[in-house]
């Protein structure tokens, strides 16, 4: 999707929070429970821009009837590399309303879990400032 892409190649968090649908789901490659809607998936998109370093996508891959995209990137958490992929899918009004991220090497998952387990306190405060 390349409205996502250029929002987050940007670093513009209010263009990535305004693909979200209300109802989003977003399932987190380092934790079991996904979190549903826009407000939380909004802060840990926001947390994720404070841990990646030297984020980058390096392709894209879309289906041919336009619901489904992934969005293959690497990027750095410490001394950490990583490769993942955004997986989106869109609704029926062309705003994301499933993203699942997956990451490799376990190395690097986990560091990634580390990172954001510390930014966690945060991304919740975030989330209920919304939802207020």
């Amino acid at each position: 999707m390349r409205a996502f892409r250029e929002a987050v190649e940007a670093g513009d968090a209010a263009a990535m929070e305004a693909l979200l649908a209300e109802d989003v789901v977003f399932t987190s490659p380092v934790v079991f429970k996904p979190y549903a809607g826009k407000a939380i998936t909004a802060a840990i998109l926001r947390g994720v821009m404070r841990v990646f370093e030297d984020f980058r996508y390096e392709r894209e891959i879309n289906d041919p009837g336009g619901r489904d995209h992934a969005l293959v990137f690497t990027t750095r958490v410490g001394d950490r590399e990583l490769t993942g992929c955004d997986f989106l899918r869109l609704n029926e009004d062309g705003l994301i309303s499933e993203f699942m991220v997956m990451v490799r090497p376990l190395s690097g998952a986990q560091a990634l879990a580390a990172a954001m387990g510390a930014q966690f306190e945060q991304i919740e405060k975030e989330a209920a400032e919304r939802l207020a």
